[in-house]
């Protein structure tokens, strides 16, 4: 076999170089302190760098790892699948189809909003398991608010399992997740043949409805009751929780020309001013007592919502400059406009990502002035006009009530906690709806290829005006491309050096003795684990070929252990950076990092009990 020679004509040094880049890379991956490209980009140049000091050369002396082999992970077609179905998952939210079924549960749900509540994340379990999920439960967040407040619930009780309901739909067919066609791209480049559309959707349903009972009766138990920034921010009862502001001195503040006193200023009670910038120089504390207040001068405060919101009322003046809503033609806003508190949320594609507040220009954009931005939770302790923005971050906004509901048609941000109104439903819905029917119907029923159904679906959204090429290049995500094509690069690396071949041997060295489904449900474990602190899409390559390596050591089916690889690596339910829609629902629900580990890890436990009760059945694998 293939296999056998590439292993012999592997070094022991290339094998173990290959391991280290695999550890190398759970680590950094794991803890992000670089971004997910950045390291993407450094482990593809590493192995082509060494694979060419160091050539992995076959019995005709070609290098099996050439730049042709490391660099093949972008033109892989399981990676082409996935972006061409989220252009066509795009054009599905751009025109409304998904927004309208939103609507219906809003709308249907009459007074009982309990019923609403599970009805809508029924319906998000169902759609993920054809679209990219990440549109749904952005689409999804502030339905699940508004029905939230409508039974007087706290919403950060059902953020968590809005995130959890769209994973575990993922389980259920190849197009659910792009986990899920990597690794049946993975048995491919093993030789072996792809997972079907529908091979796994017994186990995924079976694991699916499993885990939505415990989402639904168990999970909101186990989550904090937290309120809402802005609910917080209205109340003059909330919690003494501080966040970092940053208000500028108008030229009518009753601040302007005061002293610190004992390095408080008597204007702002209970308010801490940690930074003061004047004309690009910045004061910080102690202050000196000779030091006044002048216009113009932005202040770094630290403060509870409370005290905030009380300094603003007793001196409108003091955000004069910067709190007034701009007007269409450039001109401040009168001050008798109702200004209005809101968060917006910035998915993933927005144009604002990357970009800080001064760059981007989001008062004069927007019309609106952000009062704070909060990031996985929490204040970030910096000015504000120096963060650059990322995916998940939530912008506590202030601006007239007209300027606030404009932001519900800015599709570079999401407005929280909105009204339950009846969506709209734009004029190419049918067709993108018709369009994305017929994808699935063409590879469901396997006239086409998934690659071909989706690339011709993509390239129909585009000519049928459901979306632009601007808006179609917006819904690549970037990440998922380098972080493919490097984990494919690597899963090649693991494979042909016989890395893959070593690590099944270990693990069958640790269960030796133990019958296949112990084998087969400690393998779910491991890789479930991983998950958590490792993309999901990288444990799908990096794992598949260990578990054929193990299957067929043991003699079992090998898609046995691929589907085990693609439920448990879309297990991403213990920690919020194992999967995107976690980071979503973060700020929305302003969760710590314990809050994902207390809600799911049960769910995890759970989930691979009934895997290994449920697989070895029903794959007929003898104990």
């Amino acid at each position: 076999m293939l296999e056998s020679v590439v292993a012999s004509s592997a070094t022991p040094m290339q094998m173990w170089v290959v391991l280290a880049l695999v550890a190398g890379s759970l680590v950094l991956y794991g803890l992000e302190r670089i971004s997910l490209e950045l390291t993407s980009i450094a482990l593809i140049a590493t192995l082509l760098l060494f694979f060419d000091f160091f050539p992995l050369l076959d019995a005709d002396g070609e290098n099996l790892m050439g730049p042709a082999t490391v660099m093949s992970g972008f033109a892989n077609p399981a990676l082409l699948t996935v972006l061409s179905l989220l252009v066509v998952g795009q054009g599905m939210v751009l025109t409304g189809g998904v927004s309208y079924i939103a609507g219906l549960i809003t709308e249907h749900g009459g007074k009982n909003a309990s019923i609403a509540i599970f009805v809508g994340l029924f319906v998000v379990m169902v759609l993920s398991a054809f679209l990219n999920n990440t549109p749904v439960v952005v689409i999804f967040i502030p339905i699940i608010q508004a029905l939230a407040e409508r039974i007087e619930r706290s919403p950060s009780a059902l953020m968590i399992p809005l995130s959890y309901a769209a994973i575990l739909g993922g389980m259920t067919t190849l197009i659910g997740s792009s986990t899920n066609l990597l690794v049946s791209s993975s048995l491919i480049e093993l030789g072996m043949p792809g997972l079907e559309f529908f091979e796994f959707t017994t186990i995924g349903s079976v694991l699916a409805l499993t885990g939505f009972v415990y989402v639904l009766l168990i999970a909101p138990r186990l989550l904090p009751a937290l309120a809402s920034m802005r609910s917080k921010l209205a109340n003059p009862d909330s919690s003494g929780k501080q966040f970092i502001a940053q208000i500028t001195v108008g030229p009518a503040a009753n601040m302007i020309g005061t002293k610190p006193v004992a390095g408080f200023f008597k204007n702002l009670p209970n308010i801490t001013v940690q930074m003061i910038v004047r004309r690009e120089h910045a004061e910080l504390p102690p202050f000196e007592d000779d030091m006044e207040i002048q216009a113009g001068d932005v202040l770094v405060v630290a403060a509870t919502r409370k005290a905030l919101t009380e300094a603003l009322q007793k001196d409108p003046g003091l955000l004069h400059s910067d709190a007034a809503a701009v007007g269409a033609d450039g001109d401040e806003a009168p001050q008798k406009s109702t200004q209005l508190l809101a968060e917006v949320m910035l998915p993933p594609g927005s144009r604002l990502i990357g970009f800080n507040l001064e760059q981007i220009g989001f008062r004069y954009q927007y019309k609106c002035l952000v009062l704070g931005i909060q990031r996985r939770s929490r204040m970030i302790r910096s000015q504000m006009t120096e963060i650059r923005l990322e995916a998940g971050d939530v912008l506590l906004v202030q601006g007239r009530s007209e300027d606030v509901e404009a932001l519900r048609t800015i599709r570079d941000v999401v407005l929280l906690e909105w009204s339950t109104r009846t969506l709209p439903r734009p004029f190419h819905a049918r067709r993108a709806a018709a369009i994305f029917l017929g994808v699935i119907a063409l590879a469901a029923t396997g006239v086409v290829p998934i690659m071909v159904s989706s690339f011709i679906g993509a390239g129909l959204m585009i000519a049928s005006g459901a979306l632009n090429l601007r808006q179609a290049s917006r819904a690549i995500d970037r990440k998922i491309v380098l972080l493919v094509a490097a984990a494919l690069a690597l899963g090649n690396a693991l494979q042909l050096t016989g890395g893959a071949e070593f690590v099944a041997d270990q693990l069958l060295a640790a269960t030796r003795g133990a019958p296949a489904p112990v084998i087969l449900s400690l393998f779910f474990l491991i890789v479930a684990g991983f998950t958590n602190v490792l993309s999901n899409n990288a444990c799908a390559v990096l794992f598949t070929p260990i578990g054929i390596g193990m299957a067929q050591q043991l003699g079992v089916e090998p898609h046995v252990f691929a589907i085990a690889v693609v439920m448990a690596a879309n297990c991403s339910f213990a920690s919020p950076v194992g999967y995107q829609t976690n980071l979503l629902v973060m700020g929305p629900g302003h969760y710590r990092f314990i809050d994902f580990l207390k809600a799911g890890t049960p769910l995890i436990i759970i989930l691979w009990i009934a895997f290994s009760l449920f697989a070895p059945w029903y794959y007929d694998i003898p104990f």
